[in-house]
């Protein structure tokens, strides 16, 4: 999915710092200095290590937690006043749930809450319930109550959908109609904003990554570019049978080529610019049946995030 064109603003995080005081009183730096935004529209997926910062962002964007420092806005209002308008919901992994009633009956009482909301019966299709409509809570699976948690947000019809893992616990088939209809929100408009822990889920179905790590984004770009940043692109390619020991140490001379190798004819270049490799081999080379290939995504996660923690920092630090 392309990035939109430039546009309204539907989150902006401007200098954004969070910090919390820790049991021993030392000042711990959750988030440190952010700025990031995000156009209508985008699937953008937040990515990092444990602790890395991205829930704390998150609960910002959604008015749960104050920054101590710097700016966040939602549709350029403040966050609080963006989820009382509903412009902003909420699938989280936790809670919300009342075991007892049915899926329907959590909707209607949900639903109650609106002055202004969607159908019920019309949220509960969407998230794919229509068969458990009439089940207790208690007997849904974790995957089933998750789709519940996405019905109760799509109630107030939201500009912004914040999703803290929301596939947790849904089988393949279940999350892949889940990205279909998120997709399709979006494509009507709906920014989606959601953080997790399935690279391969990010890969697949987020436009844009937003890789953090010790407070700070470490990478933020379109889902194709963060992933060749780990090791290049893979360019491979059928070499003339009797010239395959001379174009290998060419290639391995080229200041683009990090590491070529040969099996039989066939030849495997990792490169940091596959277009200018492609061209040798193509044109002077003598190469037939080229292939392009990015590195994986799980490998861009562990290279770019792989930055020693910042940890805490002073106040005199966090004024400055």
């Amino acid at each position: 999915m392309d990035t939109p064109a430039t546009g309204p603003v539907a989150v902006e995080l401007s200098g954004v710092v969070k910090t919390f005081q820790s049991p021993g009183g030392e000042l711990v730096c959750a988030v440190d200095g952010i700025d990031l935004a995000i156009s209508p529209g985008e699937v953008v997926a937040f990515l990092g290590p444990n602790g890395a910062g991205k829930t704390t962002s998150l609960d910002m964007v959604l008015g749960l937690t104050s920054p101590s420092a710097g700016t966040v806005a939602v549709y350029g209002a403040n966050p609080r006043q963006a989820v009382r308008a509903g412009r902003v919901s909420a699938v989280l992994q936790t809670g919300g749930l009342l075991r007892d009633i049915t899926v329907r009956e959590t909707v209607q009482m949900i639903a109650s809450t609106f002055p202004e909301h969607a159908g019920v019966e019309e949220v509960i299709d969407r998230a794919g319930l229509a068969s458990l409509a009439r089940r207790k809570v208690s007997k849904c699976s974790g995957g089933e109550q998750q789709r519940l948690r996405f019905a109760l947000a799509l109630l107030p019809d939201p500009d912004l959908l914040v999703l803290d893992e929301p596939t947790a616990g849904m089988d393949v088939t279940a999350r892949r109609e889940f990205w279909d209809t998120m997709h399709a929100d979006a494509d009507a408009g709906r920014t989606v904003v959601f953080a997790t822990h399935y690279l391969e889920e990010a890969d697949a179905f987020a436009g844009r990554i937003v890789m953090i790590a010790g407070g700070h984004i470490v990478a933020d770009g379109p889902t194709e570019q963060i992933r060749s940043r780990a090791t290049g692109r893979t360019v491979s390619a059928d070499l003339p049978p009797a010239d395959a020991a001379q174009v290998l140490a060419r290639l391995r001379s080229m200041p683009h080529v990090i590491e070529a190798a040969t099996q039989g004819h066939r030849v495997t270049i990792t490169a940091t610019d596959s277009d200018a490799v492609a061209r040798e081999l193509l044109g002077e080379l003598g190469a037939s049946n080229l292939e392009i290939a990015s590195g994986s995504l799980e490998s861009a996660f562990m290279t770019i995030t792989a930055t020693p923690d910042r940890g805490a920092r002073t106040e005199q630090e966090v004024a400055r």
